[in-house]
């Protein structure tokens, strides 16, 4: 079975908050009757079109999938380690937070035990779009009780104007929401879980209150440490493209490509890595195969493919995420030139 990149099929998810139209990345959602609200593009219950494993969940293809497609920094990974979303909000997302890995792992064993840590990237933002991330200074568990018994937790966070191309870095503990007016790739841990404090007394299908979690959330929460915040992409140089590093931690390295004209894609033998198309159309080319792509796909590059050309026929944005060797990578670009200050800038350990 020799190794060659697929495409995965998206699964579109409804959410009370999400919108009735996700164009321009899938014109095909428009007018809609039920709110959409996130598109999982690597869930492992996802479909695989195209290559060896068509016709497979991506859940059941990670499990078969020997060290030439997963790399050998990832050939005893259980379960498939990256989940990328588009998220789609027509309202604000619940005001919320997610656990880390040892709180996770402790506690929420039935649910996968995993934590989350995320990243979010601004594929468009309208003009005053914003999100919440992170408590203001001075903000402890009790002013937080205060704020969310008088209906003002709002108040207590940060706010934060997002414009196209921005990204933001969200590690677990750091109280967050997204407002509408954007849409973001997400890129994280995978992992699904969330602890909702306030969700703007919206009822579900059945006219209930969604479910909240504040006991939980207090716990994880941190109050002490300020969220990360917007970060500063790093950019690197490649030929044919412009390519920037936008945030790098243990559980993903983040690149934003933006190819004009022909460009290629090395990939590195430990790792498999994700091709997220934001905008654009062509073909990619491997040796002895090609493909086309279109905007909102999302392709599996394996590990041993050793490079993808890139020919766009329309002006193409990509997303590349990989799980990262992170002291590797640090080294890596260290040696090309970037300072130790640009590095702690856009990478986590």
């Amino acid at each position: 079975m020799r190794p060659e990149p697929f495409r995965v099929e998206p699964i579109f998810s409804p959410r009370l908050w999400g919108a009735r139209s996700l164009a321009p990345l899938f014109p095909e959602k428009s007018n809609l009757t039920e709110p959409l609200g996130e598109a999982w593009l690597t869930g492992v219950d996802c479909r695989i079109a195209t290559g060896p494993f068509a016709g497979k969940s991506l859940g059941a293809a990670w499990a078969e999938m020997p060290v030439e497609w997963r790399g050998s920094w990832l050939a005893s990974e259980v379960s498939f380690p990256l989940l990328v979303k588009f998220i789609f909000p027509a309202e604000k997302l619940s005001l919320q937070v997610h656990p880390d890995d040892a709180y996770a792992a402790a506690h929420e064993q039935a649910a996968g035990g995993r934590g989350k840590t995320e990243m979010w990237h601004a594929v468009s933002a309208l003009p005053g779009a914003q999100l919440l991330l992170g408590l203001k200074p001075g903000v402890n568990e009790e002013k937080f009780r205060e704020g969310l018994a008088s209906h003002t937790l709002e108040d207590l966070f940060e706010v934060h104007t997002v414009r196209t191309g921005d990204t933001f870095f969200v590690p677990p503990g750091t109280a967050h929401s997204i407002g509408p007016n954007l849409i973001v790739c997400e890129v994280q841990e995978y992992s699904d879980l969330t602890y909702r404090v306030y969700d703007y007394g919206r009822l579900d299908a059945t006219g209930k209150l969604r479910e909240l979690h504040v006991e939980k959330a207090l716990q994880v929460m941190n109050f002490d440490k300020r969220a990360s915040g917007k970060m500063s992409s790093l950019l690197l140089s490649t030929d044919g493209a412009s390519r920037s590093l936008l945030a790098a931690c243990p559980y993903f390295a983040t690149e934003r490509w933006e190819c004009s004209g022909e460009c290629e894609i090395a990939v590195d033998p430990e790792r498999f890595e994700l091709i997220v198309i934001l905008e654009g159309a062509g073909s990619f080319a491997w040796p002895d195969s090609a493909a086309r792509y279109r905007g909102g796909e999302c392709w599996l590059v394996p590990a041993s493919q050793g490079h993808v050309e890139v020919s766009p026929e329309k002006a193409t944005s990509l997303i590349r995420t990989y799980v990262p060797d992170i002291p590797a990578l640090r080294t890596e670009l260290y040696r090309n030139g970037i300072s130790a200050a640009a590095l702690a800038q856009v990478i986590f350990d």
